[in-house]
């Protein structure tokens, strides 16, 4: 059975955020993830964590100015200086937070752009060399132009290509059942295949993003296929509920 951590920006929304995490617990889950946690002191997030017997599985380095629309920094013009900034209060998070990976989001630019790519492989060797003697590993995750649009690392064929040209122990996949299927489908073909780079699995239903089980995937079948495969990080449960979070988790107590 995969171990299920529940995304707190997306789920239990009919609580205050730091409530999240005892409810979370309450709930079943045995970890969590989220996708900011810079609005709130790491101390306070690590209290709530500890307090509700909680692991943390990832979260993500700033993003710039996300309410303006901005989605990273990593391949961004002319924000290499705010992004290496970034890597230092991401990584000051994750010490205290104890989070095992940092998700490094690459902003809004046309990746067939040479200079782009320069810069979005500069950052990620900056972040890792930034981050490997903390222990503390780095992901990428390819996110559908659907629900991003003009986001940069938009293929997961490209991004696999991308950790192995890094090629450090510390850069890894995050695969993200929903956009992989709204990007190239062919989901658990990819899972076998890409696994051995793979550090963090995350699921929604397709199309809706709504509680597994709900959409156009069979997903307990790719959940014995993730068993199967000796996958042993977290599946984060990054959907969004299609009433409260708790009448939409028979899903979870059947699996």
């Amino acid at each position: 059975m995969p171990r299920f951590a529940a995304n707190l920006t997306m789920m239990f929304n009919e609580h205050a955020f730091l409530d999240r995490f005892q409810a979370a617990a309450d709930a079943g889950f045995e970890a969590v993830e989220f996708l900011f946690p810079y609005d709130h002191p790491a101390e306070l997030v690590a209290d709530k964590l500890q307090r509700a017997g909680l692991s943390q599985a990832l979260f993500n380095m700033p993003p710039g100015n996300w309410h303006a629309g901005e989605r990273g920094l990593a391949a961004v013009a002319g924000r290499e200086a705010e992004f290496r900034a970034s890597v230092d209060t991401a990584l000051g998070y994750a010490k205290i937070i104890g989070s095992p990976l940092l998700h490094v989001m690459a902003g809004l630019a046309d990746r067939r752009d040479p200079a782009a790519m320069t810069r979005y492989l500069d950052a990620l060797q900056f972040a890792v060399d930034a981050t490997e003697d903390a222990g503390v590993g780095l992901v990428i995750e390819p996110i559908n132009g659907r629900d991003m649009p003009g986001y940069f690392l938009d293929d997961f064929d490209v991004a696999l290509d991308i950790v192995r040209k890094i090629d450090r122990p510390s850069l890894r996949l995050q695969f993200d059942i929903y956009h992989r299927q709204i990007l190239h489908g062919d989901v658990i073909m990819a899972l076998r295949s890409m696994m051995p780079w793979i550090a963090h699995i995350q699921v929604a239903s397709v199309p809706k993003r709504n509680e597994p089980g709900t959409g156009e995937l069979n997903d307990a079948l790719i959940f014995s296929e993730i068993d199967a495969l000796g996958y042993d990080g977290f599946v984060g449960c990054e959907y969004r509920p299609a009433g409260t979070t708790e009448d939409g988790l028979s899903w979870l107590k059947a699996w």
